[in-house]
């Protein structure tokens, strides 16, 4: 059974600390405070029930698969009906086997037969069906789909029938706002009120938004894991993720600052697992204002950015340094044939002086001598961002353009978006969100624009060729030449900017060995890990 404890606003955070006592890690860390004495801290010898234990940045915002489906995903608790492997193609998950029609409007998947929920229920398709019917509701992923209907055929088949092809469905059939419960997590009005899976580990205590506690589900139709149990928490602060993991209060730290990891690589007792991931720092731009919608202002933004430095000084490598929008782990998207950006603040200053934008005896410029102040909106769900802000506002100057830092929360950017008041925003946009990123691009650069996307700009070429991807499994060239089309459009452009690529470092107590990290971060991958015996 699930142990579920709601947060309540009155509740203190000392009481919520002290009710999360059992998981034996310091109060401190979990109330973000500094922790100088986990150094000193000596991991006991792993048993056969030890915990490993995770800590990360990611809180459980609540229960519903669009919300935070993706931590039950990692940590393996629930499934979906498809999977991905690193290269994004599809692979089975609850699905063993799947097969479209002729015509490309039927697709068939059958279930594995042995899939048992936690509740000890087996996996149907009727199950399944619900839950796909659900994650059809906008805004949510699969409501972007063009789907007629889903259906069960017998206990073990899922049918979805589509209006028209929809080559990238097995891939928004792998993203967590799909994952699939057991009827038993519903309540009234067909809320999830409990989250029961049926992946290798089961929840046993989940306390929102911090805490989360898993065992080995017995009835799981895979191999047994080695790990027995796993305790997950989220601190917000990535210098006590790193103290924790430094001090053996955890055995995986995600979200490292560079600072920490800087620190880490010095630590002969923790290792480090890295992997770079199909995520770009990006700046939105509003390209809609009068002194954004000029390609000129925006390539000349892009110019003034010194990209190596910023790599080097702030994400610890100047390799991260993005020469275009989709990073090279992307293999399929990654253009080698297009110019890469470059830093060249002269070329910068001469395409501001040629959009009009005069500079004034202060040194900085406007155009057609009005005056103009810039923000960019950033948040610190991940660290680097507001230093970056720092930086590129600083670069901007030098150029000429004055840009205030706003720090706030991720929701601010969505919301700036759609009210129409977001000038710039500083973001990191994983573009593999959906295994094939040719629906995160779709969602970014359609004709309205997206989110973490465009804004008051649009290309017909972009719209037509994503949707032609979207629709049919074209030829290897065709592909290849619509991909080409849709990169060289976003580089010429500008409609965001980017700035880094990402590369994911995972703090390692030596205890544990087997860990490898999903470049896709859809799952911990736990149950590929095993203590160290030696």
């Amino acid at each position: 059974m699930t142990t579920l404890h709601q947060h309540h606003p009155l509740i203190s955070e000392e009481s919520r600390i002290t009710r999360r006592s059992t998981l034996q890690w310091p109060a401190a860390a979990l109330a973000g405070a500094a922790l100088p004495a986990l150094a000193q801290a000596q991991p006991k010898a792993p048993h056969s029930t030890t915990p490993l234990r995770i800590v990360g940045p990611w809180e459980i915002s609540g229960l519903a698969p669009a919300q935070s489906g993706y931590m039950f995903t990692r940590l393996q608790v629930a499934e979906t009906l498809m999977g991905a492997g690193d290269d994004g193609r599809p692979e089975g998950a609850l699905a063993q086997r799947w097969r479209t029609s002729a015509d490309g409007l039927a697709w068939q998947f059958d279930l594995r037969p042995g899939a048992r929920f936690h509740d000890g229920s087996p996996v149907t398709a009727a199950a399944v069906v619900r839950c796909l019917q659900d994650a059809q509701v906008p805004p949510a992923l699969l409501s972007h789909a063009p789907i007629a209907g889903i259906a069960a055929q017998g206990d073990h088949t899922v049918v979805v029938r589509l209006n028209r092809p929809h080559a990238a469905l097995p891939a928004l059939l792998a993203h967590s706002s799909t994952m699939v419960l057991a009827p038993a997590s519903y309540g009234r009005g067909g809320k999830v009120q409990s989250i029961v899976g049926s992946g290798p580990y089961r929840i046993a205590v989940l306390v929102p938004p911090q805490h989360v506690e898993t065992v080995v589900f017995d009835g799981f139709d895979g191999p047994r894991p080695a790990i027995a149990a796993v305790q997950y928490l989220a601190a917000s602060r990535p210098e006590t993720r790193a103290l924790m993991a430094e001090g053996g209060q955890a055995d995986l730290g995600y979200g490292l600052d560079p600072a920490s990891l800087r620190r880490l690589r010095r630590h002969q007792k923790v290792g480090l697992a890295s992997v770079t991931l199909p995520r770009t720092v990006i700046i939105k731009l509003n390209a809609g204002l009068p002194a954004l919608r000029d390609v000129r202002v925006r390539q000349a933004l892009s110019l003034a950015i010194d990209r190596g430095a910023i790599a080097h000084a702030l994400m610890g490598d100047e390799n991260l340094a993005a020469t275009q929008l989709l990073p090279p782990t992307l293999a399929a998207w990654h253009n080698r044939a297009l110019p890469p950006l470059r830093h060249d603040p002269e070329a910068a200053a001469r395409l501001l002086q040629d959009a009009g934008w005069q500079r004034h005896g202060d040194g900085l410029r406007s155009p057609d001598g009005q005056p103009l102040a810039l923000s960019i909106r950033t948040f610190l769900d991940r660290p680097e961002l507001p230093l970056i802000a720092t930086a590129l506002q600083e670069q901007w100057r030098l150029a000429g353009i004055a840009v205030k830092v706003s720090i706030g929360n991720s929701g601010d950017v969505p919301l700036g978006h759609r009210d129409g008041s977001l000038q710039l925003a500083l973001a990191a946009r994983n573009y593999a969100n959906v295994p094939d990123p040719t629906g995160t691009l779709a969602q970014d650069f359609s004709a309205q624009g997206g989110d973490w996307g465009a804004m008051g700009w649009h290309s017909d070429a972009v719209v037509q060729s994503l949707q032609e991807l979207a629709r049919t499994a074209a030829t290897p060239e065709r592909a290849t030449l619509l991909r080409q089309r849709i990169t060289h459009a976003l580089q010429d452009e500008l409609p965001v900017i980017p700035v880094a690529w990402y590369r994911q470092h995972v703090a390692v107590n030596p205890r544990v060995r087997g860990v490898t990290l999903d470049p896709l971060e859809r799952s911990y991958r736990i149950t590929s890990m095993e203590w160290q015996t030696t």
